[in-house]
């Protein structure tokens, strides 16, 4: 009988409650590793906000007391919505940064300790074609995602001899319940990105879960500080 390619390999994601953190959640687990999920509601380990100061604490700690060690980290939660720069509201630009950057740094920076512990660490952070490129109306987002690749790229570089990978997977339209409210309200959008890949469909979580399972494997041992756009082929076509 095969062992799963992930057994014995444990970690944390966030936002696993639906969308990509929940795909990853059930990819990852499938593959043999143990999985402690977070967040807002749902049937996940942690109820809990990873704005808290304190989420980041939380999350390790259980974690290294559940299993008595670390091998990887997924920060899945983020927020998103369409807003024009003009009457922007400063309120909420802070809110996704918070959610999408601020969260993510202080959890990575709780886990390093545990993860220079583990034969095989890894960051797998969540990205997007944003974090690459712009799109009119996602100023926040936008900036939220390009600050993401920016750190996980600098602990690549920083963490690198200390054997941990650290990478980006940078979504492209992806049918989550994140997108949906854009996606039911303006049908129209919906088409454009289906039009724009060049697979000609929007991604699934399951599309997202998969490389970041492959991320965590071994089969990515040598990859680290990469933004891997996972988009379909959207963004090779104008």
């Amino acid at each position: 009988m095969t062992t799963p390619r992930l057994y014995g390999r444990r970690g944390i994601v966030t936002g696993a409650a639906s969308g990509i953190g929940a795909a990853t959640t059930r990819r990852l687990r499938a593959d043999g590793a143990e999985v402690l999920t977070s967040d807002l509601t749902g049937d996940i380990d942690l109820l809990l906000d990873v704005t808290d100061p304190d989420s980041a604490r939380r999350l390790v700690e259980q974690a290294v007391a559940r299993w008595g060690g670390l091998d990887f980290v997924v920060p899945c939660a983020g927020i998103s919505a369409f807003c024009p720069i003009e009457g922007h509201d400063e309120a909420y630009f802070e809110r996704v940064l918070a959610v999408n950057v601020t969260a993510v740094f202080r959890l990575l920076r709780e886990a390093i300790g545990p993860l220079k512990r583990s034969p095989a660490g890894r960051i797998v952070t969540i990205g997007s074609i944003a974090s690459a490129f712009g799109d009119a109306g996602l100023v926040a987002y936008a900036t939220s995602k390009h600050a993401v690749l920016g750190m996980t790229r600098a602990l690549a570089g920083e963490l690198g001899a200390a054997g941990i990978t650290a990478n980006c997977v940078m979504p492209g339209a992806i049918d989550t319940p994140m997108t949906a409210p854009a996606f039911t309200t303006m049908p129209e959008y919906r088409v454009h990105w289906e039009n724009k890949a060049a697979l000609g469909r929007l991604g699934q979580p399951e599309d997202i879960a998969d490389v970041i399972a492959f991320l965590i494997s071994d089969d990515a041992r040598f990859i680290t500080g990469q933004g891997l756009l996972v988009d379909g082929g959207a963004m090779t076509r104008m």
